[in-house]
C-alpha cells in the first residue's frame, strides 16, 4: 500500500484527535513508499485507525494511495480532492461476523481507506475548516479505480 502523505492526526485514549500533526517518517505509519500492511500492524498500537494528513493541498483531484494485491493482480487507485484519509484495519472484528462462504472476519481481516476532512475538525484550530456559510457550497470528489496489473 502507498499513501502519500508526510504526517497523521495524533489521537488520544478515547480516539479523538489533540490538534498534533505528526510526522511518519522512519516509523510504521510511513506507506510513502510501498509496503506490506501485515508486517507492521503489530507496531502500532491497536492497530491503523489514522488520519493521515494527505500532501495534495491545492483541493485538486489527485492520487493519494494504491493498494496492489501482487499474488491476483488486484490494484486499488483512491484519486481525492479531501484534505484526509482515515485508513483503519478491522481493530474491532472478533470473529462474530460471517461474512460469503463461511469466512470468519477476525482482528485485522480487512481495511478501510476512507477520504475525509480531519476528524473533530470543529474543534481544531489548526485543521482544514469544516465551517459551511449560507450561500457556500460543499463539494468534494473521492474516485475508487479498481483494475488489474
Amino acid at each position: 500500500m502507498m499513501i502519500d502523505a508526510d504526517r497523521y492526526t495524533v489521537v488520544n485514549e478515547e480516539l479523538i484527535p489533540t490538534g498534533e500533526l505528526r510526522d511518519i517518517g522512519g516509523t510504521d505509519m510511513d506507506f510513502r513508499t510501498p509496503e506490506t500492511i501485515g508486517p507492521r500492524i503489530e507496531n502500532v498500537e491497536g492497530g491503523y485507525d489514522h488520519n493521515y494528513v494527505l500532501n495534495n493541498t491545492t483541493g485538486d483531484l489527485a492520487l493519494v494511495a494504491e493498494v496492489y494485491e501482487p499474488e491476483s493482480g488486484r490494484l486499488m487507485e483512491v484519486f481525492t480532492t479531501e484534505p484526509g484519509v482515515q485508513f483503519y484495519t478491522g481493530n474491532f472484528l472478533d470473529g462474530s461476523i460471517t461474512g460469503k462462504d463461511g469466512k470468519v472476519y477476525k482482528k485485522h481481516y480487512g481495511f478501510c481507506l476512507e477520504t475525509q476532512h480531519f476528524p473533530d475538525s470543529p474543534n481544531q484550530p489548526s485543521f482544514p475548516s469544516t465551517l459551511l456559510y449560507q450561500g457556500e457550497k460543499y463539494s468534494h470528489l473521492t474516485i475508487y479505480k479498481f483494475s488489474t496489473k
